[in-house]
């Protein structure tokens, strides 16, 4: 794919962002009927200016085309109308003229929280007119997630707190199943407080990073689902995107091994999970 783009525009930023459009519809279409959704880190695609940004445009849409569930990963989050402006570019649609237009159309957004409901107020709106999303920061997978996250504030961790936030914010968006259009992300990294969370965050959508590459595994993650198996939303993306490397195969291969990697985990995953 590379090498065919390189040919055509040079070793240029948009040589790179084409092949990676390329390389995200085989993707797509290898796992589109056995994956619910897909998660872009929009930093992969602001590296390459503009030409990746539309390459995340084209990807959402082509996504959302193959009946997939799109998270834009861009942990956004500012006050008033500097985060008006933020959701409207990823959830929701601004004018221009008279003419309504829809920047990038994701599903939802991951969100920074911590600014408080001045934050987060402006995407509700949206959320519960267009039917979208949002995954706020809880307890995140990152080793030093701890620094912050589980200060005590009377004797609750921080990240509790933010659980509770989310449970309040999302009250007037609870749908068929339950969940709220505010959801967390709880890292499965974490599994003790995971576990702990789904408890006390009933009507909360967990998005779970940290499985596979980071160290999380199926049975810990299992405490993040209710019992009727619903509930949370788990990433992997290295150990998918790049199977072709763990299994040593052809690396034109990739999707096909992505494929083999993504049964793999969903049967382990599976195997775990208490459906009532």
């Amino acid at each position: 794919i590379r090498k065919g783009f390189f040919e055509e525009d040079g070793e240029t930023l948009k040589a790179a962002a084409k092949a990676i459009f390329r390389y995200n519809q085989l993707l797509i279409d290898a796992l589109c009927d056995i994956v619910p959704a897909v998660k872009l880190q929009a930093a992969y695609y602001e590296m390459y200016g503009h030409h990746g940004i539309k390459t995340m445009e084209r990807t959402i849409r082509y996504a959302k085309l193959k009946g997939m569930y799109v998270i834009t990963d861009a942990k956004r989050n500012d006050i008033g109308a500097t985060m008006e402006a933020y959701t409207a570019a990823h959830l929701g649609s601004c004018v221009i003229g008279t003419t309504e237009c829809e920047p990038f159309g994701a599903d939802a957004l991951t969100v920074n929280g911590y600014l408080g409901t001045d934050g987060i107020s402006p995407l509700l709106g949206v959320c519960k007119e267009r039917d979208k999303g949002i995954f706020v920061l809880c307890k995140t997978s990152n080793p030093s997630s701890g620094e912050f996250q589980e200060l005590l504030f009377d004797g609750v961790p921080l990240y509790a707190r933010m659980g509770d936030k989310c449970e309040e914010w999302g009250a007037d968006t609870v749908g068929a199943f339950g969940y709220s259009a505010v959801g967390a992300v709880v890292g499965a990294t974490y599994p003790e407080q995971l576990t702990e969370l789904r408890k006390r965050m009933p009507h909360t959508m967990f998005l779970v990073p940290g499985y596979g590459a980071q160290g999380g595994g199926a049975a810990g993650i299992a405490g993040g689902f209710d019992g009727n198996g619903l509930g949370a939303v788990v990433n992997s993306s290295r150990a998918i995107m790049c199977a072709y490397k763990k299994e040593g195969c052809d690396e034109r291969d990739f999707a096909e091994a992505a494929r083999r990697e993504a049964l793999r985990m969903r049967d382990d995953l599976t195997s775990y999970i208490n459906i009532g």
